[in-house]
Protein backbone atom coordinates (compact mmCIF):
# COMPACT_ATOMS: atom_id res chain seq x y z
CA UNK A 1 0.00 0.00 0.00
CA UNK A 2 2.87 2.19 1.05
CA UNK A 3 4.66 1.28 -2.21
CA UNK A 4 1.22 2.75 -3.72
CA UNK A 5 1.26 5.73 -2.65
CA UNK A 6 4.83 6.89 -3.12
CA UNK A 7 5.45 9.56 -5.54
CA UNK A 8 6.32 8.63 -9.32
CA UNK A 9 9.38 10.90 -9.56
CA UNK A 10 9.12 9.79 -13.50
CA UNK A 11 5.51 11.46 -13.67
CA UNK A 12 4.39 14.73 -14.26
CA UNK A 13 3.05 14.95 -10.83
CA UNK A 14 6.76 14.87 -9.13
CA UNK A 15 5.18 17.50 -6.44
CA UNK A 16 1.59 15.49 -5.87
CA UNK A 17 1.95 15.05 -2.17
CA UNK A 18 0.83 11.01 -1.40
CA UNK A 19 -2.24 10.53 0.56
CA UNK A 20 -0.86 8.45 3.45
CA UNK A 21 1.38 11.89 4.44
CA UNK A 22 -2.02 14.06 4.01
CA UNK A 23 -3.46 11.66 6.49
CA UNK A 24 -0.61 11.54 9.06
CA UNK A 25 -0.28 15.30 8.70
CA UNK A 26 -4.43 15.83 9.56
CA UNK A 27 -3.68 13.01 12.45
CA UNK A 28 -0.77 15.15 13.97
CA UNK A 29 -2.99 18.74 13.34
CA UNK A 30 -5.39 16.40 15.46
CA UNK A 31 -3.37 15.43 18.21
CA UNK A 32 -2.20 18.67 18.90
CA UNK A 33 -5.83 20.19 18.95
CA UNK A 34 -6.73 17.98 21.51
CA UNK A 35 -3.78 17.99 23.44
CA UNK A 36 -4.09 22.05 23.50
CA UNK A 37 -8.42 21.45 24.41
CA UNK A 38 -7.13 19.27 27.08
CA UNK A 39 -4.56 21.62 28.65
CA UNK A 40 -7.41 24.12 28.34
CA UNK A 41 -10.28 21.73 29.98
CA UNK A 42 -7.35 21.38 33.19
CA UNK A 43 -7.07 25.42 33.43
CA UNK A 44 -10.87 26.06 33.10
CA UNK A 45 -11.40 23.21 35.77
CA UNK A 46 -8.94 24.57 37.87
CA UNK A 47 -10.51 28.14 37.33
CA UNK A 48 -14.14 26.99 38.42
CA UNK A 49 -12.59 25.31 40.98
CA UNK A 50 -10.46 28.43 42.89
CA UNK A 51 -13.74 30.86 41.94
CA UNK A 52 -15.90 28.23 43.76
CA UNK A 53 -13.89 28.60 46.46
CA UNK A 54 -13.22 31.99 46.40
CA UNK A 55 -15.93 34.04 44.80
CA UNK A 56 -18.11 34.70 48.09
CA UNK A 57 -14.59 35.95 49.88
CA UNK A 58 -14.56 39.47 50.73
CA UNK A 59 -11.52 41.51 52.62
CA UNK A 60 -11.41 40.72 56.39
CA UNK A 61 -14.16 38.08 55.56
CA UNK A 62 -13.66 34.10 55.91
CA UNK A 63 -15.15 32.34 52.80
CA UNK A 64 -18.52 31.20 53.60
CA UNK A 65 -19.51 27.21 53.36
CA UNK A 66 -22.69 26.49 51.18
CA UNK A 67 -25.44 24.85 53.46
CA UNK A 68 -26.38 22.40 50.43
CA UNK A 69 -26.03 19.09 52.54
CA UNK A 70 -27.99 19.98 55.16
CA UNK A 71 -31.55 19.96 53.19
CA UNK A 72 -30.33 16.26 52.34
CA UNK A 73 -29.34 14.94 55.62
CA UNK A 74 -30.89 11.02 55.31
CA UNK A 75 -33.82 10.56 56.82
CA UNK A 76 -34.05 8.00 60.23
CA UNK A 77 -36.35 5.19 59.94
CA UNK A 78 -39.06 6.38 62.58
CA UNK A 79 -39.07 9.41 59.74
CA UNK A 80 -39.17 7.61 56.96
CA UNK A 81 -42.78 5.57 58.57
CA UNK A 82 -44.06 9.08 59.54
CA UNK A 83 -43.88 9.94 55.93
CA UNK A 84 -45.07 6.69 54.95
CA UNK A 85 -47.97 7.86 57.06
CA UNK A 86 -48.67 11.25 55.87
CA UNK A 87 -48.75 10.38 51.86
CA UNK A 88 -51.03 7.28 53.02
CA UNK A 89 -54.74 7.33 51.41
CA UNK A 90 -56.36 7.48 54.99
CA UNK A 91 -55.01 10.76 55.50
CA UNK A 92 -55.87 12.44 52.13
CA UNK A 93 -58.56 14.38 53.63
CA UNK A 94 -57.03 14.88 57.21
CA UNK A 95 -55.22 18.60 57.97
CA UNK A 96 -51.72 16.93 59.10
CA UNK A 97 -50.23 20.61 60.25
CA UNK A 98 -51.01 23.83 60.20
CA UNK A 99 -48.42 27.04 59.78
CA UNK A 100 -49.72 29.64 61.97
CA UNK A 101 -47.63 32.22 61.19
CA UNK A 102 -48.93 31.47 57.25
CA UNK A 103 -51.95 29.76 57.85
CA UNK A 104 -51.61 27.59 55.83
CA UNK A 105 -52.98 23.77 56.24
CA UNK A 106 -51.06 21.08 54.98
CA UNK A 107 -53.26 17.82 54.46
CA UNK A 108 -52.17 14.65 53.10
CA UNK A 109 -53.48 14.90 49.90
CA UNK A 110 -51.40 18.77 49.26
CA UNK A 111 -48.18 16.07 50.26
CA UNK A 112 -48.75 14.14 47.93
CA UNK A 113 -47.20 16.35 45.46
CA UNK A 114 -43.96 15.47 46.26
CA UNK A 115 -44.39 12.04 45.30
CA UNK A 116 -41.92 11.43 42.45
CA UNK A 117 -42.91 12.50 39.15
CA UNK A 118 -45.80 15.29 40.64
CA UNK A 119 -45.82 18.92 40.43
CA UNK A 120 -45.22 21.21 43.13
CA UNK A 121 -47.73 22.78 44.79
CA UNK A 122 -47.93 26.13 46.42
CA UNK A 123 -48.87 25.68 49.38
CA UNK A 124 -45.64 22.96 49.72
CA UNK A 125 -43.17 25.82 48.29
CA UNK A 126 -44.67 29.07 50.64
CA UNK A 127 -44.62 26.57 53.64
CA UNK A 128 -40.75 25.48 53.00
CA UNK A 129 -39.87 29.12 52.46
CA UNK A 130 -41.65 30.39 55.69
CA UNK A 131 -39.68 27.75 57.17
CA UNK A 132 -36.31 28.70 56.23
CA UNK A 133 -37.17 32.20 57.29
CA UNK A 134 -37.69 30.87 61.12
CA UNK A 135 -34.62 28.81 60.71
CA UNK A 136 -32.78 32.14 59.75
CA UNK A 137 -34.39 33.64 63.29
CA UNK A 138 -33.69 30.73 65.12
CA UNK A 139 -30.07 31.38 64.31
CA UNK A 140 -29.25 34.46 63.01
CA UNK A 141 -25.15 34.19 63.68
CA UNK A 142 -25.04 31.09 61.07
CA UNK A 143 -27.32 32.68 58.21
CA UNK A 144 -27.55 35.44 56.10
CA UNK A 145 -30.06 37.36 56.43
CA UNK A 146 -32.59 36.85 53.97
CA UNK A 147 -36.71 37.46 52.68
CA UNK A 148 -38.58 34.73 50.92
CA UNK A 149 -41.48 36.14 48.63
CA UNK A 150 -44.45 33.76 48.50
CA UNK A 151 -45.58 32.30 45.06
CA UNK A 152 -47.91 34.96 44.60
CA UNK A 153 -45.35 37.97 44.60
CA UNK A 154 -44.25 37.64 41.13
CA UNK A 155 -47.42 37.07 39.03
CA UNK A 156 -48.58 40.58 40.93
CA UNK A 157 -46.11 42.30 40.07
CA UNK A 158 -46.35 41.57 36.29
CA UNK A 159 -50.13 42.43 36.77
CA UNK A 160 -50.26 45.51 35.23
CA UNK A 161 -49.47 46.79 31.79
CA UNK A 162 -46.55 46.78 29.77
CA UNK A 163 -45.58 43.78 32.15
CA UNK A 164 -45.00 45.43 35.66
CA UNK A 165 -47.06 46.77 38.18
CA UNK A 166 -44.89 48.15 41.53
CA UNK A 167 -47.87 49.82 43.22
CA UNK A 168 -49.74 46.17 43.85
CA UNK A 169 -46.95 45.10 45.98
CA UNK A 170 -45.37 48.70 47.19
CA UNK A 171 -46.75 47.28 50.71
CA UNK A 172 -45.86 43.77 50.69
CA UNK A 173 -42.68 44.99 52.39
CA UNK A 174 -43.43 47.46 55.23
CA UNK A 175 -41.48 47.13 58.06
CA UNK A 176 -44.49 46.88 60.23
CA UNK A 177 -45.36 43.69 58.16
CA UNK A 178 -42.22 42.18 58.53
CA UNK A 179 -40.53 43.56 61.37
CA UNK A 180 -37.71 44.31 59.67
CA UNK A 181 -36.62 45.94 56.96
CA UNK A 182 -35.98 44.33 53.14
CA UNK A 183 -33.42 46.54 52.48
CA UNK A 184 -31.19 44.73 54.78
CA UNK A 185 -31.13 41.35 53.50
CA UNK A 186 -28.34 40.44 51.87
CA UNK A 187 -30.70 37.78 49.68
CA UNK A 188 -34.08 38.38 48.07
CA UNK A 189 -35.79 35.10 46.93
CA UNK A 190 -38.82 34.98 43.99
CA UNK A 191 -40.16 31.94 43.07
CA UNK A 192 -41.44 31.92 39.47
CA UNK A 193 -44.08 29.90 38.01
CA UNK A 194 -43.08 28.96 34.22
CA UNK A 195 -46.82 27.81 33.57
CA UNK A 196 -45.00 23.84 33.64
CA UNK A 197 -42.51 24.12 36.46
CA UNK A 198 -41.30 26.44 39.17
CA UNK A 199 -38.26 28.25 39.08
CA UNK A 200 -36.06 30.57 41.18
CA UNK A 201 -34.91 34.10 41.02
CA UNK A 202 -32.74 35.77 43.38
CA UNK A 203 -31.63 39.18 44.31
CA UNK A 204 -28.67 39.04 45.42
CA UNK A 205 -27.49 42.64 46.88
CA UNK A 206 -24.34 41.09 49.08
CA UNK A 207 -22.75 40.19 46.06
CA UNK A 208 -24.46 42.53 43.45
CA UNK A 209 -26.13 40.15 41.02
CA UNK A 210 -30.03 39.13 39.90
CA UNK A 211 -29.98 35.80 39.64
CA UNK A 212 -31.70 32.87 37.71
CA UNK A 213 -31.89 29.64 38.62
CA UNK A 214 -33.78 27.23 36.42
CA UNK A 215 -33.47 22.82 36.56
CA UNK A 216 -34.50 22.78 32.51
CA UNK A 217 -31.52 25.12 31.30
CA UNK A 218 -34.17 27.94 30.71
CA UNK A 219 -32.71 32.09 30.83
CA UNK A 220 -35.74 34.22 31.18
CA UNK A 221 -33.74 37.81 31.14
CA UNK A 222 -37.11 39.45 31.42
CA UNK A 223 -37.68 38.26 34.72
CA UNK A 224 -34.08 39.27 35.93
CA UNK A 225 -35.06 43.36 34.37
CA UNK A 226 -38.27 43.00 36.06
CA UNK A 227 -36.61 42.40 39.58
CA UNK A 228 -34.17 45.01 39.25
CA UNK A 229 -36.70 47.74 37.94
CA UNK A 230 -38.65 46.06 41.35
CA UNK A 231 -35.41 46.81 43.61
CA UNK A 232 -34.72 50.18 42.71
CA UNK A 233 -38.40 51.54 43.16
CA UNK A 234 -38.49 49.69 46.50
CA UNK A 235 -35.03 51.37 47.51
CA UNK A 236 -36.30 54.64 46.59
CA UNK A 237 -39.93 54.03 48.05
CA UNK A 238 -38.20 53.01 50.97
CA UNK A 239 -35.19 54.56 51.76
CA UNK A 240 -35.68 58.26 49.27
CA UNK A 241 -33.23 57.15 47.85
CA UNK A 242 -31.86 56.27 44.38
CA UNK A 243 -29.74 52.74 43.89
CA UNK A 244 -27.84 52.47 40.28
CA UNK A 245 -27.92 48.40 39.56
CA UNK A 246 -26.91 48.76 36.10
CA UNK A 247 -23.59 47.47 37.44
CA UNK A 248 -25.15 44.40 38.87
CA UNK A 249 -24.46 41.11 37.43
CA UNK A 250 -27.30 39.24 35.56
CA UNK A 251 -26.22 35.73 36.11
CA UNK A 252 -28.27 32.23 34.48
CA UNK A 253 -26.64 29.80 37.29
CA UNK A 254 -25.92 27.05 35.63
CA UNK A 255 -24.20 24.61 38.24
CA UNK A 256 -27.59 22.91 39.29
CA UNK A 257 -29.04 19.67 39.03
CA UNK A 258 -30.68 19.11 35.27
CA UNK A 259 -34.42 18.20 36.00
CA UNK A 260 -35.39 14.87 34.50
CA UNK A 261 -38.24 13.93 35.13
CA UNK A 262 -40.64 16.96 34.72
CA UNK A 263 -40.30 18.24 38.73
CA UNK A 264 -38.65 21.26 39.66
CA UNK A 265 -35.53 20.54 42.52
CA UNK A 266 -37.26 23.86 44.28
CA UNK A 267 -35.52 23.15 47.67
CA UNK A 268 -32.43 22.64 46.36
CA UNK A 269 -32.61 25.49 44.38
CA UNK A 270 -33.07 27.49 47.22
CA UNK A 271 -30.47 25.33 49.52
CA UNK A 272 -27.39 26.22 47.29
CA UNK A 273 -27.90 29.80 47.52
CA UNK A 274 -28.20 29.91 51.46
CA UNK A 275 -24.76 30.26 52.71
CA UNK A 276 -23.63 29.80 56.52
CA UNK A 277 -22.59 33.01 57.92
Amino acid sequence: MIDLLAVDHTSDSYFYVPLYKKLLGSVEKISDKLKRIQLQIGYNEKCLETNRLFRREKKGEEVKEDVIEEAFVPLTEEEKDEVSRALSKSNWRRVLVTHKSSNIDITGEILQCLRPREWLNDEVINVYLELLKEREKRLPQKFLKCHFFNTFFYKKLISGKGGYNYQSVRRWTSQRKLGYSLLECDKIFVPIHKEIHWCLAVINKKDEEFQYLDSLRGRDINVLKVLARYFVDEVTDKSGKHIDVSSWKHEFVEDLPEQKNGLLSFIGHCSAFLIEA
